[in-house]
């Protein structure tokens, strides 16, 4: 009896659909596992609103900057590399301190990936209502976000956040949240 060799398997195509969860920066910042961050407010900068992102081991792996002297409130947050991510813009006017977040250091509606703002005007704690760009009615919001205080966030201080994002989440996407939170939260104690 003669042997025959079989052809090599064909690879399977990368997942997609409801298996990659939610992208909004880029798939690259999807891991397929729990992902815990540490994002930490830097108390003596230039520019308000400078925050240092590292991984479990201590890895610096995204870090936001402020802008010095303008005239809205702009945030920009970077890869390791010093790539720019996404650009954090709030609107001048708006009573529910909106930002919109852009591709990219872009500030074109072209690049528009989402905008938060918040739930509403009387609040006992911050909480973001989330619309994807592809949501320009935005009759209802695609994600809510709010800030708890856990014995994680004791430990660490109020002017750093322990984050803690489920596999296939994009934590890019996440990070930004987090940024936005902070600066409407912060006007909160102004």
């Amino acid at each position: 009896m003669a042997m025959q060799s079989l052809p090599p398997p064909t690879p399977l195509p990368p997942p997609s659909g409801p298996a990659c969860g939610v992208v909004v920066v880029s798939p690259q910042f999807c891991a397929p596992y729990p992902v815990d961050l540490t994002a930490t407010k830097r108390s003596i900068s230039l520019t308000d609103g400078d925050f240092g992102v590292t991984d479990v081991n201590g890895n610096t792996i995204m870090r936001v900057k402020g802008t010095l002297l303008s005239l809205r409130d702009r945030r920009v947050l970077f890869d390791a590399a010093g790539n720019p991510l996404v650009s954090m813009h709030q609107k001048i006017i708006s009573i529910h301190r909106r930002w919109q977040v852009f591709r990219g250091d872009s500030s074109s509606t072209k690049d528009l990936l989402f905008s938060a703002r918040k739930s509403s005007l009387l609040q006992f704690k911050t909480e973001l209502d989330v619309f994807l760009a592809s949501n320009s009615g935005e009759h209802r919001c695609d994600f809510k976000m709010s800030r708890h205080y856990t014995a994680k966030n004791i430990v660490l201080g109020k002017e750093a956040f322990g984050i803690s994002i489920y596999p296939n989440v994009d934590y890019a996407f996440v990070v930004s949240l987090i940024v936005i939170l902070d600066e409407i939260n912060k006007d909160r104690k102004d």
